[in-house]
């Protein structure tokens, strides 16, 4: 059933805050060191891979010594500044230390609006990944604002459904900290049954979407729905799915059911 992820050669991976922090808030290390070594080993593979990375303000409190995510506006873009930096240097490191070439890109909404913008950062894309390179996206917190109508993602699935659309991707694959989508919430609901596949996002699909999910990050399972159904009418397939264990992106792409499948229509359709 799953042949069609198995041939997918264009991949987006999505990560968010919650897979790449302890409880506490600060960054996992080595869950981000074995990012780094399963990204490479899928590059080498053949594929071309694009990470949409959260954990900038995660990353920034740790470093300014705060345990709580800022409401202050103004602190929440200093913090993003500051935790970008240290984000990137991990990469670097980890990513390095596999001969992998990796290049930063940060978003705004006004790109992907604009058509000049838009053309431009497609271009960027190609050519990075012609050239075997990892692009690392992110918005751009420190001048993206709710108060900017118009110019913010306001979550990062939201910003890589819309990457998916903007570089022809064949998968997005969004990791979070539970397995895909239920009937209910599993966390709450013993009785919750999982769903594995979903063909059409339905007003009864989005129902089952909860609020916002950790304290760290800004997402839930209603925006996994939203970026699924961008993704799924440019024709992108998106498997969201546990990001516990990274190793689990070689099963997904080896097409073993694991995480819900939104089945996108054929490119063209």
């Amino acid at each position: 059933m799953r042949d069609k992820i198995k041939q997918a050669k264009r991949i987006i991976i999505k990560i968010g805050t919650s897979s790449l922090t302890h409880e506490n808030g600060k960054i996992n290390l080595s869950k981000m060191e074995k990012l780094a070594q399963v990204l490479t080993d899928l590059n080498n593979s053949g594929r071309e891979v694009v990470l949409v990375s959260s954990g900038a303000i995660g990353a920034g409190m740790q470093r300014i010594g705060r345990n709580k995510r800022p409401e202050d506006l103004p602190l929440k873009q200093a913090t993003a500044a500051i935790g970008q930096a240290i984000l990137m240097q991990i990469y670097q490191k980890f990513f390095g230390e596999y001969n992998q070439v990796i290049a930063q890109i940060l978003l705004t909404k006004d790109v992907i609006e604009d058509e000049i913008k838009k053309n431009n950062a497609k271009n960027t894309f190609q050519t990075l990944l012609e050239l075997g390179v990892i692009p690392i996206i992110n918005e751009n917190d420190c001048i993206s604002t709710t108060q900017i109508e118009g110019y913010r993602f306001g979550d990062n699935d939201t910003l890589s459904a819309t990457v998916a659309q903007l570089i022809d991707a064949d998968t997005l694959i969004l990791l979070t900290d539970i397995d895909g989508l239920y009937t209910g919430n599993p966390k709450e609901d013993s009785h919750a049954v999982f769903i594995p596949q979903v063909d059409d996002i339905t007003q009864e699909i989005e129902a089952l979407a909860g609020g916002a999910g950790s304290k760290l990050g800004t997402g839930g399972m209603a925006t996994k729905i939203v970026a699924a159904k961008i993704a799924k009418m440019w024709g992108t397939d998106t498997i969201v799915a546990s990001g516990e264990h990274i190793e689990i992106l070689n099963a997904i792409l080896e097409g073993q059911e694991i995480g819900t499948w939104f089945v996108a229509n054929r490119k063209g359709v």
